[in-house]
């Protein structure tokens, strides 16, 4: 009969073997740019495509499926919104300095705080722990799309517009939200689940064809934007103006929701283990890919975005089911 030691290896390779095809579609992504199998221009495509219909047909699909009351959570909402806060308020105060200005500090906080959740978590999350899941992972979407994002383009813009620049950036980063449909695609399928609705089956199917695409394409195109912004950095930069960022965004982040998740639940609050163990997940997850465009359109250093993604990306296989392993 296998000892301990045996079944706990024998338990990390059957989750490594779950999260291996995952990752390995990043990697797809990666080298069909890097060998020009797929053109640096057609990568734009791509992001269209999961942005405006593969993932908010996945995440109204999500919504429209889970019961009101997981996606109007207000302690998971309460919890992962401090932890953000926390998470943007340690990077920014270790990482300003000389070198790294509020613009570059801002943008590195976004992307120590801002999890891959829409791209890599919903598909990933939703296959390790079941369609259960999908509230608490749509609220930390919400999270991070509304409140995270606006504020660090907020900061970003202290250095070089003071008040009325915050003003302006907080206004400009609203607009754009207004404009990305993954909020939207929730708000209806909320609705959905609300009132009870049940849209035509031609519809029904429609949608769950390009909800089925968005898990294999959107993690190409991880990879795809990876390498992108890999072959555009040029000269190397020192490892610590970008490495310490990336563990922040693997440890530091996970450890600081799980030990506010206890807390919460010590104090009284009704937070669920399970959201809890979810929203550990989700900031396990490796920076979102889209704060290095974030990063381009505000003037910031996008090189140093682009490679906090990459080794957060690259180390979270690893750090990633460890933690799928430990919360087991």
């Amino acid at each position: 009969m296998p000892g301990p030691l045996a079944l706990q290896w024998l338990a990390m390779l059957t989750i490594l073997a779950i999260t291996f095809p995952f990752f390995a579609l990043v990697l797809c992504g990666y080298l069909a740019v890097r060998r020009a199998l797929l053109p640096v221009a057609a990568i734009p495509g791509l992001n269209s495509f999961v942005l405006y219909f593969a993932l908010p047909c996945m995440l109204y699909r999500f919504g429209a499926a889970t019961p009101i009351a997981q996606l109007l959570d207000a302690s998971v909402f309460g919890v992962y919104l401090l932890c953000a806060l926390v998470m943007v308020g340690v990077t920014m105060a270790m990482t300003l300095s000389h070198r790294i200005d509020w613009n570059n500090a801002a943008f590195g906080a976004l992307v120590a705080a801002f999890p891959n959740t829409g791209f890599m978590g919903v598909p990933l999350l939703l296959t390790l722990l079941g369609p259960r899941s999908s509230g608490p992972v749509i609220v930390t979407i919400v999270v991070d799309m509304l409140v995270t994002s606006s504020l660090c383009i907020a900061l970003s813009r202290v250095g070089s517009g003071g008040a009325h620049g915050s003003r302006a950036a907080v206004v400009n980063a609203l607009k754009a939200m207004a404009g990305n449909p993954m909020p939207w695609s929730i708000v209806l399928g909320a609705l959905v689940s609300w009132l009870e609705l049940m849209p035509p089956q031609p519809v029904t199917q429609t949608v769950g064809l390009l909800a089925d695409a968005a898990s294999p394409v959107a993690l190409f195109t991880i990879g795809a934007v990876l390498a992108r912004s890999q072959m555009q950095t040029s000269g190397p930069a020192p490892l610590s103006e970008y490495v310490p960022v990336a563990l922040k965004k693997l440890l530091l982040h996970p450890l600081l929701v799980w030990g506010m998740g206890h807390a919460a639940i010590a104090l009284g609050a009704p937070l669920d283990p399970f959201a809890l163990t979810c929203m550990v997940l989700v900031a396990c997850l490796p920076s979102a890919s889209n704060v290095s465009l974030l990063s381009e359109r505000f003037g910031a250093n996008t090189a140093r975005i682009a490679r906090i993604i990459l080794v957060s990306t690259a180390l979270s296989f690893l750090t990633f089911s460890a933690a799928v392993s430990w919360l087991r």
